[in-house]
């Protein structure tokens, strides 16, 4: 007993210590990036969850003289597209890919280039690239406009570029946008670039093939390609009767053509059939200009015009930031719209395609988008607001214990909603206290009350890349395990907990293999991990790499319940129904794999979910929290399109090949029992 009483003595001695040494907040610093660990060419690092794609396109309204003459350089367009894509550069690090039209090209000269690299330096390489076409000039030479419009390779008055992220599992140069199809009759030729993933690409390519047509490969991109370049021909082809029949003939009977041509006819006879999210750009060798978007507004796209340019981009701070133009005079692309600009550069507004159930992407605001976006800069603090409740119930409300984090990028502003939430909710407990003291509180009574502040901390922090030559799979994964550190000393051991946000929980890989295990080292009492999203329970089949049901650590915590719970009858069920239906028209079939998470309450998912994610030499008690649903589009009220968590996809495309996901997981994973 007296051996006891001393340890006792001795601990709370150092609880003592402790809290007068950390009774002082610290300062906020930024922290690690969640990425998942992945093996590439004997390097260990870590990889962000796979962005859809982004656009921009520049089309100059004045002679290239103009540009030179005010902006000194006939190179500011070009200079404006670089300046677009990699402000984009979040949206696709696989390749990217520009394209350009000179307007005024002489016969026999060229007039359309197409420049594409892959890997994440892709934009400077090829911007390199086309430098290296400028390099031989004398100085003169290089300022001449009319020179540059007349002989070098991308002094044009089209641009068009492209940042590539693969949603489909096909890699490399044939894979890059733009693609481009070529024609002798410059209004022929045809580039396309998107962000855009189709839902029922063997229905649009049945179609083009009952027509005659033969797509060089399957995949959606050289299928719209040849779609909208088959159109394209039928368009000149008409014209050229109408003109002939006028009377036109030669170079004269081609400009008629040219100043004819009717792209919202194009994309009228193309586009219907498509089922899926997408801005889909494009130009022709002639100096027409598009871009369209999906009518369920899935994907974003956002134009800027005056009398020197018209620019577009998949998101709006780019273009403020790019030509330091006030918020107002940007537009959104509106669901089944398309901005069309002609050779002459007048612009028009045409939908397209008759506006459907609106759903333009949350995902978008969460995580996808950059920050820097008035709207969604203010709704992802809302979504680390929204979390308070949760928050302070997981902590026992012990804000004086619990020190307050984020895991970067996307996270970081959910976290300033959440910290000025936590603030307001301190201040309310002071004046609840000052006011219970029933009387006029001294100096020493206030400093007491008033000096508790919330406590944000750098606690963890990304390592520089960790290089291997050593081929041993158990080697790799404890090197994975340390791709992030932490500041030590930045919390009290076995007195504070941790609470630290990100913007979402995917797959959980990078939580079980580092991030739970190397916080665990600072001993917290409780680790918190906050996710501003809610659980992501479908794939994604609009342009985001999210296709399969097993890597999402929901589906696999409500699996893993009804096992233990004896209730495998209803996943058999839920398969035998998809399968049922799975050569039904599309706009017949349901939604079958919500039944999997029907029993079960958001918050045992969750605690699966650690379990699940926890690794066994954990110390410290672990607890997951997700936004809910109701907090989502509380804090998106614009953005309804939450598929990835509620399973309610805005396409029948989307449903179809849910439905084949999941029988695609249950077949899998019987074959993988059989053998």
């Amino acid at each position: 007993m007296l051996l006891s009483s001393k340890k006792t003595q001795k601990k709370t001695l150092i609880i003592k210590v402790w809290r007068f040494c950390f009774s002082k907040t610290f300062l906020l610093g930024n922290m690690i990036m969640s990425y998942k660990v992945i093996l590439h060419h004997n390097l260990i690092y870590m990889e962000q969850l796979k962005h859809e794609c982004g656009v921009a396109m520049v089309r100059l309204l004045k002679p290239l003289e103009y540009y030179k003459h005010k902006y000194g350089t006939w190179m500011w367009g070009l200079n404006k597209l670089y300046l677009l894509m990699e402000k984009q550069h979040n949206r696709g690090q696989e390749g990217a890919g520009i394209a350009c039209v000179k307007l005024n090209a002489s016969s026999g000269e060229e007039y359309m280039f197409r420049e594409r690299a892959i890997g994440t330096n892709a934009i400077s390489e090829i911007f390199n690239t086309i430098h290296d076409n400028y390099r031989s000039l004398k100085q003169e030479q290089l300022q001449d406009a009319l020179l540059a419009e007349q002989t070098l390779p991308f002094a044009g008055e089209l641009y068009m570029g492209h940042l590539r992220y693969s949603t489909t599992g096909r890699s490399g140069l044939d894979y890059i946008h733009p693609f481009l199809r070529r024609n002798n009759y410059r209004a022929k030729n045809l580039a396309v670039c998107g962000n855009f993933n189709l839902t029922n690409i063997d229905e649009v390519f049945a179609k083009i093939t009952s027509e005659g047509q033969h797509p060089r490969k399957y995949a959606d991109t050289y299928i719209i390609l040849e779609q909208m370049g088959h159109r394209l021909d039928r368009e000149v082809e008409r014209l050229y009767k109408e003109c002939h029949n006028e009377g036109w003939l030669g170079l004269e009977l081609t400009s008629q053509i040219e100043e004819r041509i009717n792209i919202e006819n194009v994309l009228q006879t193309s586009s219907p059939q498509w089922d899926g999210g997408y801005v889909i750009c494009g130009i022709t060798g002639s100096g027409d200009s598009f871009a369209v978007r999906d009518p369920w507004g899935i994907r974003t796209a956002f134009y800027y015009m005056d009398d020197e340019v018209m620019v577009l981009a998949s998101e709006r701070p780019v273009i403020q930031t790019a030509l330091n133009v006030p918020i107002e005079t940007i537009h959104e692309l509106q669901p089944g719209e398309a901005i069309i600009l002609d050779r002459s550069g007048k612009m028009r507004l045409a939908q397209i395609n008759p506006r459907k159930d609106l759903r333009p992407c949350s995902f978008e605001r969460i995580y996808f988008s950059r920050g820097g976006d008035r709207d969604i800069y203010n709704e992802r603090k809302r979504l680390g607001q929204n979390l308070i409740p949760s928050i302070l119930q997981a902590i026992d409300y012990d804000i004086e214990h619990t020190v307050f984090s984020y895991i970067p990028n996307t996270a970081e502003v959910a976290f300033y909603g959440m910290q000025e939430g936590l603030e307001d909710y301190l201040n309310q407990l002071k004046i609840q206290k000052i006011e219970a003291l029933g009387h006029n509180p001294d100096h020493n009574e206030l400093e007491r009350i008033l000096s508790v502040r919330i406590r944000c901390e750098k606690v963890a922090i990304k390592d520089i890349k960790l290089r291997t030559f050593i081929a041993e799979g158990n080697t790799r994964n404890d090197l994975a395990a340390h791709v992030y550190d932490i500041t030590y000393g930045s919390l009290m051991p076995y007195i504070d907990n941790l609470v630290i946000i990100d913007d979402s929980i995917v797959r959980g890989t990078t939580l079980k293999q580092s991030i739970i295990g190397i916080l665990d080292r600072l001993h917290p009492r409780k680790i918190v991990i906050v996710s501003s999203s809610p659980q992501v329970r479908y794939p994604d089949y609009y342009g985001i790499d999210m296709s399969s049901m097993e890597q999402f650590i929901a589906f696999r915590a409500a699996i893993e319940l009804l096992k233990e719970q004896g209730r495998e009858d209803i996943i058999t069920k839920a398969y035998q129904c998809c399968k049922t239906q799975e050569h039904s028209p599309k706009e017949q079939m349901q939604n079958y794999v919500k039944t999997i998470y029907e029993p079960f309450a958001d918050e045992q998912i969750s605690a699966k979910i650690v379990q699940l994610l926890t690794p066994e030499s954990t110390q410290a008690d672990v607890k997951i929290i997700y936004q809910t649903l109701e907090g989502l589009h509380e804090a998106c009220p614009d953005h309804t399109g939450d598929w990835y968590f509620s399973g309610n996809y805005p396409t029948s495309g989307g449903l179809k090949l849910l439905n084949k996901a999941f029988i695609d997981y249950i077949e899998n994973e019987k074959s993988d029992i059989d053998s």
